[in-house]
């Protein structure tokens, strides 16, 4: 501590953090635990830090480094010999003699001494160390050069020191440091193995917190991923389902599956993994470069730079190059599933006409465009990752090579080189993480937009503000006035001026030539469409004023192509209400004229009914269909066509049946047949887009010669008189 002192002004505060232990000033119990720990002190004093907070004694540690350092180097090499003849040709020649072997910091000690005891009058004691008047002249001028003797000394070593890195200073003294504890007594390697034990420890519980997090993270960002999906799914299913047939000509079908399953997809994966870069790659990199400010040799810093922007540059590149396919890349998907959809839904035609290699070849060069993307996107993505790899393998040679000449010029230690590398290397692979994410990014991307183009779909049929409520005086009845209707983008109406009433206890029918307008009609009535001009009334008020559900929940729709879901005959006939009773179900069946075919299959009502119902029959198909509107029981009844594929026999018995069903609701039937209308109460016949007649089958047959025929093609003169 003396000699520490000898090379600092800072006594004062070094002394502070330091308790002096003896024998004398120690009791014996405490004697006993100390001097086992510290056996020097049998023989002498010592200073033992106090108890200090960490931050005053990093102040402490810096305070007493440079002194330390110095020690270092008065104990050994060149500097301590030329100082020690320095020293001793400045001393007088008995004195010269008799501190001959003494080491540096004994004779700056008696410098020390000297300076001192030249202040007191007691001259004999200046007579004891100076021989004669002339030595004792020339210590005075010295002692009167300088105060402190150790100042020029310090001032020298202080300049030779600010150009060694605190690194170099730290380690020279710790292993003065280290020479104090074992010439106390203090078993250092016993110190070295606790601490590389402690070490371990704390490592191992890094690796398995870190461990723990990564698991973590991974449930994590897998249950956020997944849920979003769910989600995008969710949302995605509900808009497709509020869309009108405006908006289904605008998204494919098939555009429409991929965007909810393969670009959900895309997201999902993307935030599975964002989640643990965002996480990870940060801390790894934010930690590295505080590391690398805070512990390491800044003029080295500037690699770090080179690499980010290298790597930087690098994805840039790639992404200017990649990013246009991504959008591409989609689009040959949706083109990919149009083709096979086609294919599929069309096996009968394909094969009627003999054209599997035409179709082939058509699903090839879809095929073809889409790997050619696809390969172009990926063959660019796999570059980056060898191309950033030989940039992170060139930063470590650029780092020795940098790091290996200051070691040579003394500026850094190899432990530093190798602690700025791993540093380094630590800051690339966080970017390397992000790079690997932006690889996944801009697809994603392109699939998000692809899906806010659906969500963000206005409607073109939307619910009125303020809903009105249908008038339950005027229940069932239809009113359609003035009313026009073009498709949109179409040049011209395709209906003009209809105007027509469906009352609650009758049947209308709607007959015409193909083209004629009859299915966009019906269409019109549950605002599958919104009428161009003119007003469509339901019970009273315009359909436009009411909520789609109310409308909807008042009609009972049969579509001209008959639609079955996957699942069984009793879920497709309870379709409108899955607690309905059996009875109520059944009685829905024998209307439609379904129990015949039904009680002859082995499961019966539980029989399984395959996607789209390809295992049935068309007439059992639009059988089913009709049961399953039936079975709703709606004040009013549509039927598109649907009972074309049914036997005159069959049509004749579900009519009659209907008939009594159907009392008093609306029924509104479109067909082709005359035999299906001949007994309406009202048939309207369509031209053109045009109302061309209203009547009854024998009124038509006198006035409207459209309707006369029609009939007429079907059905003998006789046959229709009778």
């Amino acid at each position: 501590m003396e000699s520490v002192l000898l090379f600092t002004e800072d006594d004062k505060e070094i002394l502070e953090g330091y308790t002096l232990i003896s024998k004398e000033n120690l009791e014996q119990k405490e004697y006993d635990k100390y001097v086992k720990k510290y056996p020097k002190l049998e023989t002498e004093e010592l200073y033992l830090r106090k108890n200090l907070k960490e931050e005053e004694i990093d102040t402490l540690s810096s305070k007493m480094a440079k002194p330390l350092m110095i020690l270092k180097n008065l104990e050994e090499g060149e500097m301590a010999e030329g100082l020690k003849q320095s020293i001793l040709s400045n001393l007088p020649d008995n004195m010269q003699a008799q501190y001959q072997n003494a080491s540096v910091l004994e004779l700056l000690k008696v410098m020390t001494e000297l300076n001192m005891s030249l202040v007191p009058t007691d001259t004999s004691v200046l007579n004891k160390k100076a021989t004669n008047e002339q030595e004792i002249e020339q210590i005075l001028g010295q002692a009167s050069a300088s105060e402190n003797p150790m100042g020029p000394i310090v001032e020298q070593a202080t300049k030779q020191m600010e150009q060694i890195p605190e690194s170099i200073i730290e380690q020279a003294a710790v292993a003065t440091i280290k020479e104090e504890y074992q010439a106390i007594g203090i078993n250092t390697d016993s110190y070295q193995n606790s601490y590389i034990v402690w070490a371990g420890i704390q490592m191992l519980g890094v690796a398995f917190a870190s461990m723990a997090t990564g698991i973590t993270i991974m449930l994590l960002s897998s249950r956020v991923a997944a849920r979003l999906g769910r989600t995008l799914r969710d949302k995605i299913f509900k808009k497709v389902l509020g869309f009108s047939t405006s908006e289904f000509k605008e998204f494919s079908t098939a555009s429409l599956i991929t965007r909810s399953t393969n670009d959900i997809q895309q997201i999902q994966m993307l935030i599975s993994m964002l989640f643990r870069v965002v996480v990870y790659a940060p801390i790894i990199g934010i930690g590295g470069f505080f590391k690398v400010l805070a512990n390491s040799d800044n003029s080295m810093a500037w690699i770090i730079g080179v690499a980010i922007v290298s790597i930087l540059l690098i994805v840039g590149i790639l992404f200017a190059i990649a990013m246009p396919r991504f959008k591409k890349l989609q689009d040959l998907i949706d083109k990919l599933n149009l083709v096979a959809r086609e294919m599929l839904t069309g096996i009968p035609v394909i094969r009627a006409f003999h054209t599997e290699k035409r179709e082939e070849k058509r699903f090839d060069n879809a095929n073809q465009d889409l790997t050619k993307t696809y390969k172009f996107v990926n063959n660019a993505m796999n570059l980056m990752m060898p191309i950033l790899m030989l940039i992170m393998n060139c930063i470590s040679l650029l780092t020795i090579w940098v790091g290996g000449h200051n070691v040579e010029d003394g500026i850094m230690q190899v432990g530093d080189i190798m602690a700025f590398l791993q540093y380094t290397m630590q800051i690339i692979m966080a970017f390397l993480m992000i790079s690997m994410i932006s690889i996944m990014l801009p697809r994603a991307g392109v699939s998000a937009k692809r899906i806010n183009e659906v969500l963000e779909k206005k409607n073109s049929i939307q619910d009125p503000k303020e809903p009105k409520h249908f008038d339950s005086k005027k229940k069932g009845l239809v009113e359609f006035k003035n009313v026009s209707f073009r498709y949109p983008d179409a040049d011209e109406d395709l209906l003009t001026d209809i105007n027509f009433t469906a009352e609650p206890g009758q049947t209308t029918a709607i007959i015409g030539s193909t083209g004629s307008g009859k299915s966009t009609i019906v269409n019109l009535i549950p605002r599958f469409y919104d009428v161009t001009k003119g007003e469509l009334l339901i019970d009273g008020v315009n359909v436009k004023e009411v909520t789609q559900k109310e409308l909807r929940d008042i009609i009972g729709f049969v579509p001209q192509k008959g639609v079955l879901f996957s699942g069984t005959i009793e879920s497709n006939i309870k379709y409108s209400d899955e607690t309905m009773s059996n009875e109520k179900m059944k009685l829905a069946a024998e209307i439609a004229q379904a129990t015949e075919f039904i009680e002859q299959k082995e499961e019966k009502y539980a029989s399984e009914i395959a996607q789209g119902g390809s295992n049935v029959s068309g007439g059992q198909k639009q059988r089913l269909s009709i049961a399953r509107a039936v079975a709703k029981d709606p004040e009013i009844f549509v039927f598109d066509d649907s009972f074309s594929a049914l036997d005159y026999k069959t049509d004749s018995k579900l009519r009659d049946a209907l008939k009594e069903k159907t009392q008093n609701k609306t029924v509104i039937i479109v067909a082709q047949r005359i035999n299906t209308i001949l007994q309406a109460d009202k048939i309207i016949v369509l031209d053109d887009g045009n109302i061309a007649g209203i009547g009854t089958h024998k009124e038509l047959m006198k006035d409207c010669e459209v309707y006369r025929q029609i009939a007429l093609s079907q059905l003998s003169k006789e046959e229709l008189d009778t």
